[in-house]
């Protein structure tokens, strides 16, 4: 299997996003530690990764929390053996709609903070033990591109920057004990879309319509792209991203 006998935890875990990297990786061998603030999601998506025969622990902790972090990270490692896999998928508080030039401060500032705080937070916890192994991944998700004139997206995309320049700090640092560090770059995942918001159909199709393939990437695409980018065939990549926006971004 793809990822047997390594270690992963998922910041995030519950999450839409999360959920389905945690059960990607599951499906793939690896030992499956979901973190959130949620424990019904967290739960939810444990038990899903359990009746898929998969083997999975779930931990309530917010990765803001530099001791919980680090705690949690040291458990893990103690109980697996080591850690292999760190990505972080948690949600950034940003809020969408409004021109920067009419934007708080404080609304502006939240996702980018939270982004660089818990991004940093869990990779270097994850990097203690990766270090002394010489072996590992980071992954980040969302990625980075060129600004649309007609998305009002707030602090989001300058908190998407700030985590890739993270990314390649990390990169470079790491690289040498053999940590790979990557983004999985996305525009959007239309299935991430609350069914009752009112506008999701229309975010759909926009996102649709940007796109090359004429479709948007699916959250089982984002589950195996990171599957992927975590095993031993992408032992080659590193301080890049895995573009999967299916054309609407173009290196």
């Amino acid at each position: 299997m793809l990822l047997e006998g390594k270690n992963a935890i998922v910041y995030g875990g519950g999450g839409a996003i999360g959920s389905a990297i945690g059960a990607a990786f599951g499906a793939a061998g690896a030992r499956v530690n979901l973190v959130g603030r949620t424990a019904e999601k967290l739960q939810r998506a444990a038990q899903e990764i359990r009746a898929a025969g998969g083997e999975v622990e779930a931990a309530d902790l917010d990765a803001l929390d530099e001791v919980a972090v680090d705690r949690h990270a040291d458990d893990v490692a103690a109980r697996c053996g080591g850690i292999d896999i760190s990505v972080n998928t948690i949600s950034l508080g940003e809020s969408f709609g409004t021109p920067l030039a009419g934007t708080d401060p404080a609304e502006f500032e939240r996702p980018a903070l939270t982004a660089v705080r818990s991004n940093f937070l869990t990779a270097r916890a994850a990097a203690r033990h990766m270090i002394r192994q010489r072996s590992g991944v980071l992954l980040t998700f969302g990625g980075y591109g060129d600004p649309l004139s007609d998305f009002y997206l707030g602090g989001f995309q300058v908190a998407l920057s700030a985590v890739d320049a993270l990314r390649r700090q990390l990169a470079a640092e790491l690289g040498p004990y053999g940590i790979r560090v990557l983004t999985i770059q996305s525009t959007g995942v239309p299935e991430t879309i609350p069914e009752e918001y009112e506008e999701r159909d229309t975010i759909t199709e926009s996102i649709v319509s940007r796109t090359m393939l004429r479709r948007a990437a699916t959250l089982q695409d984002v589950g195996n792209v990171a599957a992927f980018a975590a095993s031993d065939h992408a032992c080659a990549m590193t301080a890049t991203k895995l573009n999967i926006t299916c054309g609407a971004e173009v290196d």
